[in-house]
């Protein structure tokens, strides 16, 4: 009995303690667990770092802003009168002009009171002359019209019927004495004698700023015009201008290396030269 007894409770003894094992090992990974989220650290987000990328610097753009050219005159009203009453080709409406005769009248007074100064610059001193010789001459024809030629009007170029200042001046006064003096040939196309085969009348006014652009573009219009100049190779048939006024276009060459400048053929310097009939019917 007491066998029995003992053996007993050595069971009783062994099932007791594997019980305890069994409630350790159950609750030991929820001990763990506690302790691993008690030690561990908070999560940090991490945030990537941004990447500045810079523009690489344009150098500063700087604009350029035309040059303004002070003019010594205001030719304004005869720009208006021009626009008005020459064609791009330079055909001139002479009654046009008689109907805007107080305009003109106005102009033509603005010039004869204002003598060019020497504090003026070439290019205003150009202007200046060269719109005189054209605007007193179509007061010469208008005075006269109807008219088919100036040349029916008795010395039309020695006619001295205005005035600059205190000076009487003819049309030759204007052209030989000043003009030419200014020792630039593109003068020639220019001024305009009333005629057909004049170079065209230019139907804008000459200011200081635009002259030397504009008698470039007459130079070159004029030259290779066929109706004015026939130009080849090996032949050329010119205007009288360039015989009349054969000096003023060799002052840096020949005539031809002036020629030359300007036309769309190259002209041979032994180029066989003659000269156009010209037709002084009146330009309108």
């Amino acid at each position: 009995m007491k066998n029995i007894l003992f053996i007993l409770s050595a069971c009783l003894l062994i099932a007791c303690g594997g019980s305890k094992k069994i409630v350790q090992n159950t609750t030991k990974p929820n001990t763990q667990n506690t302790t691993v989220s008690e030690e561990k650290e908070p999560l940090i987000e991490e945030t990537k770092e941004e990447v500045v990328k810079e523009t690489p610097q344009q150098p500063e753009v700087i604009e350029e802003k035309p040059i303004t050219v002070t003019e010594a005159f205001n030719h304004q009203s005869w720009d208006v009168l021009l626009q008005k009453h020459v064609t791009p080709e330079g055909n001139v409406s002479y009654k046009g002009f008689i109907k805007d005769k107080a305009l003109l009248r106005t102009y033509l007074k603005s010039l004869e009171n204002t003598t060019p100064a020497e504090t003026w610059s070439k290019e205003d001193k150009l202007a200046y002359w060269m719109n005189v010789y054209n605007a007193f001459t179509i007061k010469l024809i208008i005075n006269n019209y109807p008219v088919k030629s100036i040349k029916n009007i008795k010395d039309p170029w020695d006619l001295r019927f205005f005035k600059i200042g205190s000076k009487w001046y003819t049309l030759n006064d204007i052209e030989h004495r000043i003009l030419r003096k200014m020792e630039d040939p593109r003068i020639h196309f220019g001024i305009n004698c009333a005629s057909f085969s004049c170079p065209p009348l230019l139907n804008k006014a000459f200011t200081a700023e635009n002259v030397d652009q504009e008698l470039e573009k007459l130079a070159i219009t004029f030259i290779n015009d066929p109706k004015r100049n026939t130009l080849t190779t090996d032949k050329v048939q010119l205007s009288k201008i360039f015989s009349w006024f054969s000096k003023d276009f060799k002052t840096e060459g020949s005539l031809i290396d002036f020629l030359n400048k300007y036309a769309k053929v190259t002209v041979n310097q032994n180029a066989q030269k003659s000269y156009k009939k010209y037709n002084w019917t009146l330009n309108e």
